[in-house]
């Protein structure tokens, strides 16, 4: 007996230290994000833009952009019941297993994964009101990011109310989180419950809490003081229940200016900013890299690219050279060259395009814009979301091999 408890607390000598070992989480030091053996951790990867939340730009759209714009449409050519199926369907096939284990295989490190606050809340969204959905769908998402070991931000891309006022926040067309209590009480809420979620996994890298804020469209010296207040918000539930993760602070206008900020309030931001369409030199960013000098904190930029590669390219560099990580926009697009992969627009899809141009400003133009085919639509909606699946896609490789990809 004495032999065998003997080994018994030898046992537990042997694992209760391996079990009680702390879980080692991406972080940060002076201006530099670190990995868990204290090293530069610099960030190269993509968003899974059009998943979550679905642009209308993605699916050939022009003037149908947001997700409830692009839900009505779907609503008046195939009802409401089979949109619903649709979406199910689409959210389940768009991003899968094999995209990300192709994303580790070329030598991203992370991802950045923009959501709909909608997700997380008792409000109908892409067909379904469930506020546990965007767990389900995020947790299976995170296991195969943890199987590959690629590190993921969690970006709230549409805030309560709109924090942006245009298509990419699915709001009303104003950032009405900013002058509403509901709304931001809200925002704190569904951030508070997604850090309590995922406050001990360790691929989480960390959360982008609101996507492109204030709009420059909008009186913004009335607006910008809003915007930092409310990350001191936001920030401060995240940390009643996680004191773990990084946390990303864009700037006002689209994530451009970061004159809205003053001295870091928590010791584990990164500031993040967003550059399309500018040259690829220093000076585009030279005030971001003064603000990472002064402050002595990381900065990345959390999107860029939709141009040309030789312009990817010179940008990436540029970037790197400053020792700036980067997530370029976007990972998957119909018929397009400019992303990672790319698939074939379906026969008969130009149907639906044309429908989304049409007037539709009362029932009576809706009935006129209707097709006369609507079994042809159903068939060219499916058939997009067969054609998107990562078996059916295909590698832009001159796209990757701009990012200095495999």
């Amino acid at each position: 007996m004495r032999k065998t408890i003997g080994f018994i607390l030898l046992l537990a000598l042997i694992y209760i230290p391996a079990i009680s070992q702390p879980k080692k989480f991406i972080s940060v030091k002076g201006k530099q994000i670190i990995d868990v053996n204290n090293k530069p951790f610099l960030i190269k990867g993509t968003n899974l833009g059009n998943w979550l939340v679905p642009e209308g730009y993605m699916f050939k759209f022009k003037d149908i952009s947001s997700p409830k714009l692009i839900n009505e449409a779907f609503n008046q050519l195939l009802g409401p019941e089979e949109t619903k199926a649709f979406w199910t369907k689409y959210l389940d096939n768009y991003i899968t297993a094999g995209d990300i284990h192709y994303l580790k295989s070329i030598g991203c490190n992370s991802i950045r994964v923009p959501f709909n606050y909608r997700m997380f809340a008792n409000e109908t969204y892409l067909g379904t009101t469930d506020a546990n959905r965007g767990f389900r769908l995020l947790d299976r998402l995170i296991g195969w990011c943890k199987k590959e070991n690629l590190y993921v931000i969690l970006d709230m891309h549409c805030a309560p109310g709109g924090q942006t006022g245009d298509n990419i926040d699915d709001g009303d067309g104003y950032p009405f989180l900013f002058n509403n209590a509901a709304s931001r009480k809200l925002t704190v809420d569904i951030w508070t419950k997604i850090a309590a979620r995922y406050h001990d996994e360790p691929i989480v890298l960390g959360y982008d809490v609101l996507n492109e804020p204030i709009a420059h469209y909008f009186n913004v010296n009335e607006l910008n003081p809003y915007l930092e207040p409310m990350y001191k918000e936001i920030v401060q539930g995240i940390r009643t229940v996680d004191k773990n993760h990084l946390v990303f602070l864009g700037g006002a206008q689209w994530d451009s200016n970061f004159k809205v900020f003053g001295k870091p309030f928590d010791n584990k931001l990164v500031y993040t900013f967003h550059k399309y369409w500018t040259a690829s030199t220093q000076d585009v960013i030279q005030d971001y890299l003064d603000f990472r000098d002064k402050y002595n904190v990381p900065i990345y930029c959390g999107e860029t690219g939709e141009n040309k590669n030789d312009w990817d390219e010179a940008f990436r560099k540029m970037l790197e050279k400053n020792n700036v990580g980067w997530h370029f926009w976007p990972y998957k697009k119909m018929d397009s060259e400019s992303s990672f992969m790319t698939f074939n627009k379906p026969d008969g899809y130009d149907a639906i395009v044309e429908y989304t141009e049409k007037k539709r400003e009362s029932f009576e133009q809706i009935r006129k814009a209707a097709p006369e085919d609507r079994s042809a639509i159903k068939k060219a909606l499916y058939q997009m979301i067969e054609n998107s699946k990562f078996v059916n896609s295909r590698p832009n490789k001159a796209y990757s091999e701009a990012l200095g990809l495999k």
